[in-house]
């Protein structure tokens, strides 16, 4: 199996050399780690940690209301120590199992906010139980807000450009087919993919994260096709969908001017968003445009895509065609993997049936999309 390496490491690095500096002062600190809250689902999801010994908590998902401690540090803004994690009362057993599991034995948990906005969690965790006594954790606070503002600026930056391609979007009118709902939904598909894959590729929780905030953008160069081509009813002649095909070679060049406006052509997290762009409708077999490539040529984010788009497109309601249902277009989608599509992709999709429908009931079609 070919590893795909991470493309995106600039936040981990960063937050491993503040614990590198956190541990100067403070070696007790074995660990530290951030989730990110989703406020749109209620979830609460690993992003990143700089650990010593084992991550409990890589590619984990959980809803903030079932996290009852957790939830109430959301909505006071309190902190949390817990000095023993083995003997410490909680309702959510199953995380301290986890964390004493991995040798840890003491924790120190701070809310992230950010101009009043509830952002996600730090989370400082030590082999010694004890560790977190008053005197270190008035040190830690302001290391702790340092780490947080770095995690919290780093995701304004993805979302503002989330923004900038929402915004030329509106500005230009186009809604065709990828109504809200369809973005959310696709998002979410490939986030859902994305966390099955990224274990066996040694791929981050950042990297599953970034995918998730960018796959909404994968048809930006569709602002550049004409009115009568992008909305026709029926089949494109040759003519017309060559200038179609033209989307993504746009929207490369959208993603690409933005990034040198922003001056963040060299943030490793634009070559994700540029990757989804570029080959979203590349194909395994090498019959996909706009380059023909082929199998682990096209990126991972492009292929996890890929499927994530087509299934939405399917499952959904267009002018032109009645939707799909889901086993229906779970069908095609096995046909055509491993030719068009990435087969583990499909067949991670193929196996998330209950998952899949919550996304379909939270995220249905509204007359205002």
């Amino acid at each position: 199996m070919t590893i795909y390496r991470p493309v995106h490491q600039s936040l981990a690095e960063r937050v491993m050399c503040l614990h590198d500096e956190i541990k100067r002062d403070l070696p007790g600190v074995n660990r530290v780690a951030i989730a990110i809250y989703d406020p749109r689902t209620d979830i609460v999801k690993s992003f990143l940690h700089s650990s010593e010994g084992d991550s409990p908590f890589e590619h984990t998902v959980a809803r903030l209301a079932d996290l009852k401690p957790l939830a109430e540090l959301a909505r006071t803004g309190a902190r949390r120590v817990i000095h023993d994690l083995e003997i410490h009362p909680t309702t959510t057993p199953a995380h301290n199992r986890r964390l004493v599991k991995a040798g840890y034995r003491s924790s120190y948990t701070v809310p992230m906010f950010n101009k009043g906005t509830f952002h996600g969690f730090l989370f400082f965790n030590s082999f010694e139980p004890g560790y977190f006594s008053q005197p270190v954790v008035h040190r830690l606070r302001p290391l702790a807000e340092v780490v947080a503002l770095t995690a919290v600026m780093e995701l304004d930056a993805v979302r503002m450009i989330q923004a900038a391609v929402k915004t030329v979007r509106q500005i230009s009118h186009v809604r065709d087919e990828e109504t809200g709902s369809h973005l959310e939904r696709m998002a979410r598909y490939a986030r859902l993919i994305a966390l099955r894959l990224a274990p066996r590729q040694g791929l981050t929780d950042e990297w599953v994260e970034l995918l998730f905030q960018f796959a909404p953008l994968h048809d930006v160069g569709k602002i550049a096709v004409p009115d009568h081509i992008l909305f026709k009813p029926g089949r494109l002649s040759p003519e017309e969908f060559a200038v179609m095909r033209n989307h993504v070679a746009r929207g490369v060049e959208i993603v690409d001017v933005m990034a040198s406006t922003f001056r963040i052509a060299d943030a490793g997290y634009v070559r994700i968003l540029r990757n989804v762009v570029a080959h979203h409708h590349e194909c395994i077999d090498g019959t996909g445009y706009p380059n023909g490539l082929a199998g682990n040529g096209i990126s991972l984010e492009g292929r996890i895509a890929a499927v994530a788009d087509v299934f939405d497109a399917l499952t959904s309601n267009r002018p032109y065609k009645n939707a799909w249902s889901n086993q229906d277009a779970l069908d095609y989608l096995a046909a055509e993997a491993g030719r068009k599509f990435d087969a583990d992709a499909v067949e991670i999709l193929r196996s998330s049936g209950a998952a899949i429908h919550d996304i379909q009931s939270q995220f249905a079609e509204c007359d205002f999309d």
